[in-house]
Order: structure tokens, then C-alpha cells, then sequence
């Protein structure tokens, strides 16, 4: 007599439960402190400080978010460029910032990103017409302000 055959049997595992964890959208959380100050310095027309304050934010914060915080310091150098009439600078940076930020178009921790790629944009075409020899030309109404979502307005300055 032959000896039965044993068959190849593939094992599935029982369905375990699902571990669901939530990962908070950054976007979502409070603007932190720094953040605030460095927009109040950009919207004062305090680019370098700007700068050194929304770049110590940046190095502190090890999420992609910081990405956010880069693009908003970039817009404002290259503004300083504009200032020192450094076209390639303000061109360079310009069109770096707006790379950082678009991502977190149209708001993220309450700043409307939409509006500031917006004027971005237009201070960067004024700054290419302009050209090297013309920077002095620039037109200032132009530089953008930093600007709060209507929500975020609301919390920031109560009931």
C-alpha cells in the first residue's frame, strides 16, 4: 500500500486587528511662536531678522513642516536681496521660496500660503523686468505682507 501524499498546505494567518494610528496634519497645529515673530518681522519690512528668527524655527524642527517655515525665510531674503540690489539673489530665492511653499497652499498653521505665492509671484516678475541695472526701480507696494487665514485672525485675537 502507498503511503498517503502529504499535501503542501500554505498557512494564512488569522486577520489581527488593525493598528490605526492618527498622524496629526501639521498643517493643522498651532503657528508656534517663532513663526509668529518672524511674520510680524517680514510684515515690519525686517528681512534679516526675519531670517534669523524663522531660521532658528527651521533648524529646531526636524518634521517636513520646516519646509514651511524655509519658504516663508526665502521670500523674505530674497526681498533683503532686493534691497542690497542683488537681482540674482532676489531671483534665486524668490523662485526657491515659492518651490518650498507650494506644497502647503492654499493655508497651513494659519498663514494663507496662497496669497503670499501670489505676490511672490508678481514682486518676482517686477524683479526679472526690472533686470540687474533697474533693481533700484523696484516698486515696494509690491512687497507682499505675510497674511493670516480669516480662522486663525479669529483665535489670534480672541472672541
Amino acid at each position: 500500500a502507498e503511503a498517503p501524499r502529504r499535501q503542501n498546505r500554505i498557512m494564512i494567518p488569522e486577520p489581527r486587528p488593525s493598528i490605526i494610528t492618527t498622524v496629526a496634519n501639521p498643517c493643522h497645529e498651532t503657528p508656534p511662536a517663532l513663526l509668529q515673530r518672524g511674520i510680524a518681522e517680514f510684515n515690519r519690512g525686517e528681512f534679516f531678522e526675519q531670517h534669523e528668527t524663522l531660521e532658528d524655527l527651521w533648524r529646531e524642527e526636524p518634521r517636513p513642516i520646516r519646509t514651511l517655515y524655509q519658504g516663508i525665510l526665502q521670500i523674505g531674503v530674497a526681498l533683503y536681496h532686493v534691497q542690497r540690489q542683488n537681482h540674482h539673489g532676489a531671483v534665486y530665492m524668490l523662485t526657491r521660496g515659492t518651490n518650498y511653499l507650494r506644497p502647503f497652499a492654499p493655508a497651513c498653521q494659519g498663514v494663507d500660503v496662497a496669497d503670499l505665492l501670489a505676490h511672490a509671484a508678481r514682486v518676482l516678475k517686477a524683479v526679472e523686468q526690472l533686470g540687474p541695472d533697474r533693481l533700484d526701480a523696484f516698486d515696494w507696494s509690491l512687497t507682499p505682507r505675510v497674511r493670516w487665514v480669516a480662522s486663525e485672525r479669529r483665535r489670534r485675537s480672541g472672541p
